[in-house]
């Protein structure tokens, strides 16, 4: 088995408009396989409806391109949309994997969430917790999982050849990087993960999870390591520890809670599976007054 470290895989992005998020099909360049970054499941929060055309365009992506699909990664527990992992899984197969701080999250929003004794809390929800530093292959590529906290205790980088999977940790260099004021959030860890992410060959490219069009450009969702480096309006020019905890948590103040946070922590943290349906059959998911604020 190949360890070329630098290998280029090809990626494919999907993009969801409702919640501005990037999915993407990772390809291993030498074989069929590859990996579900970020899958994204249709949810209307009006009506509590939900639907598959997002994920069901990844899944006819896959069948059409004939992949063979390893893992379906989830980058962290996503607080601005529901994952479909489960869905795509069922068609498609793969193993659903995500930081093995998640437990940590489960333990948080477990208790904000009031949830019962048959929510577990150790990440069984998953079919795979990575280790900071680990090693896996997407065929016959190497990959390596990345802990990079900050945004959420959970959040990971995928590093998969050349092809850098950020989640919510950086955005583009005109828009800086994650909010830290989530439970278990914190700015000064943050900076230490960026750093981590900097500290990669400036030459890998770094694909983004979520894209806003700041001052109305284009949307966009890869960039570099060297761009993000010299460009990143939060950490470039060498930018110290203490004046980016004040200028995260300065702008964090400013910030409104994400508009779909309640619905996406209760499924996210689940690994996208819904909460055990009751006596009449239907499943329900829960607001807790005043939790946020």
């Amino acid at each position: 088995m190949t360890t070329d470290a630098t290998r280029q895989p090809n990626v494919t992005a999907f993009f969801d408009k409702d919640s501005s998020t990037f999915s993407y099909v990772v390809k291993d360049p030498a074989s069929d396989s590859c990996a579900i970054v970020d899958s994204v499941l249709d949810f209307d929060y009006a009506s509590g409806g939900t639907s598959h055309k997002g994920a069901d365009d990844i899944i006819a992506y896959v069948t059409t391109h004939k992949l063979k699909v390893e893992w379906l990664i989830e980058t962290h527990v996503h607080a601005d949309h529901l994952s479909a992992a489960p869905y795509i899984q069922s068609k498609v197969g793969g193993k659903i994997g995500i930081g093995e701080q998640i437990t940590t999250v489960q333990d948080t929003f477990g208790k904000i969430f009031n949830e019962g004794a048959d929510f577990l809390h150790d990440g069984s929800q998953f079919d795979y917790l990575f280790k900071d530093g680990e090693p896996f292959y997407i065929g016959k590529m190497q990959c390596t999982a990345l802990h990079t906290p900050g945004h959420t205790p959970a959040c990971f980088t995928h590093v998969l050849g050349d092809a850098v999977f950020v989640g919510d940790t950086l955005f583009m260099p005109d828009a800086g990087t994650a909010r830290a004021d989530f439970p278990g959030g914190d700015a000064g860890i943050l900076f230490d993960s960026v750093q981590k992410i900097l500290a990669l060959p400036e030459d890998h490219r770094i694909f983004m999870c979520h894209d806003y069009c700041p001052n109305g450009r284009e949307l966009e969702y890869e960039t570099t390591v060297k761009a993000q480096r010299e460009l990143n309006i939060h950490v470039k020019q060498g930018i110290n520890k203490k004046a980016f905890v004040e200028l995260r948590e300065t702008r964090d103040k400013t910030l409104a809670m994400p508009r779909l946070i309640l619905p996406s922590l209760q499924i996210n943290m689940r690994a996208g599976h819904m909460p055990e349906p009751e006596g009449n059959g239907l499943c329900y998911l829960k607001i807790p007054l005043n939790a946020f604020k």
